[in-house]
């Protein structure tokens, strides 16, 4: 990878669902730009493997085992982090999974809860580990990995829908709280994107988002101008797939 001004050397960032796909990439693009970046998922494996690949670049990883699910995981990591590092400057809730394929009266009551405690339980997890040390820095970005589908209709991916509905309203309003204490929060809805979340029967994947598309943006936003934030950025395809 081509060298980068390294705009967030000092900083350090959290990523969750850093193991593979979207994760992955920010988290690559992160370290590129100079942060120490924190790689946060529930397979050890494949957070080594993307910090593998970090390193390949000449730059820094940190693997931390963390299921953003449970609370205790959360917190130990952010206790982790504030001992190694004594900051955390980003945020980036990524973890996520899918749930398609059925309407909601057909659902399982464990898999709505399995979808709903990581995409939306799990970034109020992580960000009430992590927002203190931010507002007493006065200073932070957090970011939140959505959808489009938080914007649209899903018929027969109700639960997923209602998990990126509720992590945009979310977003809006911890960006409200917390703009006072110089934190930055902002929420990213892609379009088809180019994973194995979800399958994309009959698309074209090279009309898709890419997870380095995705990347690229979090990176315009923790790089932004300090006196004004993007509260959402949604990113779609430019030929539809």
């Amino acid at each position: 990878m081509a060298s980068a001004p390294s705009l967030l050397a000092g900083q350090v960032a959290v990523v969750t669902g850093a193991g593979r796909g979207i994760g992955a990439a920010i988290a690559r693009e992160l370290a590129h730009r100079g942060a120490q970046t924190v790689l946060c998922g529930r397979t050890p494996a494949r957070l080594i493997e993307t910090a593998n690949h970090i390193a390949q670049d000449g730059n820094r990883a940190e693997v931390a085992e963390c299921d953003v699910t449970l609370l205790a995981s959360v917190e130990a990591v952010a206790s982790r982090v504030a001992e190694k590092f004594g900051r955390v400057d980003i945020l980036v809730n990524n973890a996520g999974i899918g749930g398609f394929g059925s309407p909601l009266h057909q659902l399982a009551p464990d898999a709505w809860d399995r979808i709903l405690d990581t995409n939306l339980r799990g970034v109020f997890y992580a960000i009430r580990a992590f927002a203190p040390a931010m507002i007493r820095a006065r200073s932070g970005h957090i970011i939140n990995i959505s959808s489009i589908a938080g914007k649209n209709p899903l018929p027969n991916g109700a639960a997923y829908a209602a998990s990126k509905w509720g992590l945009n309203g979310l977003t809006y309003s911890v960006a409200e709280e917390l703009r006072v204490h110089n934190i930055r929060v902002s929420v990213i809805c892609p379009g088809s994107t180019h994973t194995d979340l979800s399958p994309h029967e009959g698309k074209d994947f090279s009309r898709m988002l890419q997870p380095d598309d995705i990347a690229h943006v979090v990176a315009m936003l923790v790089t932004q101008a300090p006196q004004s934030f993007a509260s959402e950025v949604i990113l779609r395809p430019t030929t539809k797939p």
